[in-house]
């Protein structure tokens, strides 16, 4: 049995790695009263691990091996392999755009069980036995509004922009192309152009 080791620690959570699981502990926050710390961290650790559990059913997800809501962590399997931000741009651009298709026939699958990720980078998406395993649903909720499944997009779309802006739009558009497997996709595509506009006016605002 290895030790643990930190390999991860952000605003809401520390990210411990032991033998072959991840142990996300979410973590006290001292400005909040402790009662209602207690409930959001139980909450969200609950919410968290039963998305996890239906993405599972439909698309490669961590397995959810343990959810300890009195100490706030869900234990679940690590997935070795190549994180999606750090290699995408590495790879040849015709293996790259088929990484990029099938993240977006994984997000299209998502969105037809109504499940919004809610931080939808390549910084989320690992490469491992070759196909593409979606990871930290910490801001994942459940929902059928079309509104929420087009800002998924729209944050596809920003990452997407800012850490692969050489080739971010033949990325983008395998992504779209690959989301069309979602029988409502042209839906989700049209409002995701308002929110796009909605994007740009508020920019042309703050000029």
């Amino acid at each position: 049995m290895t030790a643990e080791k930190i390999i991860a620690q952000g605003a809401e959570a520390v990210l411990v790695h032991k033998d072959k699981f991840l142990i996300k502990k979410r973590v006290k926050k001292g400005y909040r009263h402790p009662l209602i710390d207690a409930a959001l961290r139980k909450s969200r650790t609950r919410k968290e691990s039963r998305i996890l559990d239906k993405a599972g059913s439909i698309i490669t997800v961590p397995t959810v091996s343990d959810v300890d809501e009195q100490k706030f962590n869900i234990t679940m399997d690590f997935i070795p392999g190549k994180k999606i931000s750090e290699w995408l741009d590495k790879f040849p651009l015709k293996d790259s755009l088929k990484i990029c298709e099938e993240i977006g026939g994984k997000i299209g699958l998502m969105h037809k069980a109504d499940i919004i990720h809610g931080d939808l980078t390549t910084s989320n998406m690992i490469l491992h036995e070759n196909k593409v395993w979606i990871i930290d649903f910490g801001l994942g909720f459940i929902s059928t509004r079309n509104e929420d499944k087009a800002v998924d997009l729209h944050l596809m779309k920003q990452a997407l922009e800012s850490k692969h802006f050489l080739h971010w739009q033949e990325y983008f558009k395998k992504i779209i192309e690959g989301y069309k497997i979602y029988d409502k996709s042209e839906t989700v595509l049209k409002q995701f152009e308002k929110v796009e506009e909605r994007g740009r006016y508020k920019r042309k605002m703050h000029k």
